[in-house]
């Protein structure tokens, strides 16, 4: 049973008068590749939308882009989704460059080139209307749907929420689950199925149903996915870094500074 924290009811018009079908949405975001925690996402919902970066840092980007590709009702691009799809730079802050090289060499090698395509083809921003509520759905920020990163109190978000029609923002690309009221909309982050960064090691996701958001969590397997680092290619460092960051649900600089 998934944690349940944050519930928020959002104000979306029902624009008919006959009562719609309910309708329970599943958000995820940066899987990573974690087999594990995805697999584990708790069902029950009616469709599956994606906030990006399916793939780097785990062990199992196969298995996780053709779960993705099966199951996703609605998928944007992440800028891990973006690296591996056209062979660039993911753009990451200093303390994950080499997680994300060496972690980049392996996943664009286990990848078919079919499945390469289907990254490169997911769009950045998508729009979606369900029973009234009017959804904007990218991985990082409108503005810069790939690269910018807006913490859960950056100021910025009044901007980035000014150019929208939208009663919910879908966001993810921190790893930082949270929920924030913006005028009229609401923005909200489901923080990271694959690789969570709020100082727990819970998979975390969101659920939208009748008009009310949940940012919720729930355990999975973690060793199993850190046993599987053990046969990649990659530095004792590196390798290390993610287990920890499983382990614990904290950044390397937040290690650092504990």
């Amino acid at each position: 049973m998934g944690e349940l924290q944050h519930p928020i009811r959002l104000s979306c018009d029902h624009r008919s008068a006959v009562k719609p079908k309910p309708m329970r949405l599943a958000v995820v975001s940066d899987i990573h590749a974690n087999w594990e925690a995805l697999s584990s996402l708790p069902g029950g919902y009616d469709e599956l939308w994606v906030l990006g970066d399916l793939v780097n840092y785990g062990p199992n980007p196969v298995e996780v882009v053709e779960f993705i590709r099966a199951n996703a009702a609605v998928v944007v691009q992440g800028n891990h989704d973006h690296s591996v799809g056209f062979g660039v730079e993911p753009q990451c802050s200093p303390r994950y460059r080499d997680m994300a090289r060496e972690t980049g060499l392996f996943t664009a090698a286990a990848l078919s080139e079919g499945q390469k395509a289907y990254l490169r083809r997911l769009p950045t921003c998508v729009e979606r209307e369900v029973v009234g509520c009017q959804f904007f759905l990218c991985h990082a920020a409108p503005s810069n749907p790939l690269f910018s990163y807006r913490g859960p109190d950056s100021p910025e978000w009044v901007s980035e929420v000014e150019r929208l029609g939208a009663d919910v923002l879908l966001v993810g690309h921190t790893h930082l689950p949270f929920i924030q009221s913006v005028g009229r909309c609401q923005v909200v982050n489901p923080g990271s199925v694959g690789q969570p960064k709020n100082g727990s090691p819970r998979a975390c996701y969101a659920v939208w149903e009748d008009g009310i958001v949940q940012v919720q969590s729930f355990e999975y397997p973690v060793n199993i996915t850190i046993e599987k680092l053990r046969s990649l290619p990659l530095s004792n460092q590196v390798r290390q870094d993610l287990a920890a960051m499983l382990r614990t649900g904290c950044t390397p600089q937040d290690r650092d500074v504990s």
